[in-house]
């Protein structure tokens, strides 16, 4: 099982001061954090896309993910390609982050390329509905 899933981690956030809602009460992964269900880690991943846009200015599909997923650490230009074929959108796609189903599918995308596998649509809209 993949690391994201394990940690109920979608996005697979890395540890950071943030005190996510949801988190275990231990953490044992030194790197990512670690929610008690998977619905509080899409929160968490929701959130962050959501900042992206409403502190840092990031629009488009491929300006959120350079930030998301950095080429220091991924191959970034794979990872947008991946997300925007799923989607079905050009790089330069914006998407309304304060739009359920859009995001939703957003989220879905990424975690697919994070994790290896489809996401749980219901653990998304969970999350959604949690923020």
């Amino acid at each position: 099982m993949a690391r994201g899933l394990r940690n109920n981690n979608p996005g697979n956030l890395r540890l950071s001061k943030d005190k996510w809602q949801g988190l275990r009460p231990v953490q044992t992964d030194k790197e990512f954090f670690q929610f008690t269900e998977m619905k509080w880690g899409y929160r968490a991943m929701l959130i962050t896309l959501r900042n992206y846009r409403r502190k840092h200015g990031m629009k488009t599909v491929s300006q959120i993910i350079s930030r998301y997923a950095p080429s220091n650490e991924n191959n970034t230009s794979v990872y947008i390609r991946s997300v925007c074929n799923d989607l079905q959108v050009p790089t330069t796609y914006e998407p309304d982050v304060d739009d359920k189903h859009t995001m939703c599918r957003l989220a879905a995308a990424m975690s697919r390329v994070e994790n290896g596998v489809p996401a749980v649509l219901s653990d998304i809209e969970q999350g959604w509905d949690l923020i």
